[in-house]
């Protein structure tokens, strides 16, 4: 099983897939972390996660370590960010305290994962 950052990769994925269960990594960025790696051919030849060499598994660490801020740093960045818009009053930095959706969503019918369940009036005639 291998271990980047924490993170166990499945097996049977291929390795361009794998890579994506890492938080802060995406299709495109895994094809471009196995480029620098010099795992190009790896990723046309479609290797899977289970098959890559001590080698190659320590060029990929090393690449992950030193060009990319991924998992708990960018968890960290983007909860600093949030507390940032909090504290200097912009609308966002509001509608995250009042957890309202922030991105101009409408709240008038939709919204209920930001908002709650519905509640219910009593005496409330139809």
């Amino acid at each position: 099983m291998v271990r980047f950052l924490g993170i166990d990769l499945v097996n049977n994925k291929k390795i361009k897939y794998a890579l994506t269960g890492i938080y802060g990594i995406g299709l495109s960025r895994a094809k471009e972390i196995l480029d620098t790696a010099g795992l190009k051919d790896a990723d046309e030849a479609g290797v899977r996660t289970k098959d890559l060499s001590d080698e190659d598994i320590s060029n990929i660490r090393k690449v992950l370590e030193k060009n990319y801020q991924l998992e708990a740093d960018l968890f960290r960045l983007t909860n600093l960010n949030i507390k940032r818009l909090m504290e200097n009053g912009s609308i966002k930095g509001r509608r995250h305290r009042a957890g309202l959706p922030v991105r101009g969503q409408r709240t008038r019918t939709n919204a209920r994962t930001r908002r709650g369940g519905k509640k219910t009036v009593a005496g409330k005639n139809k």
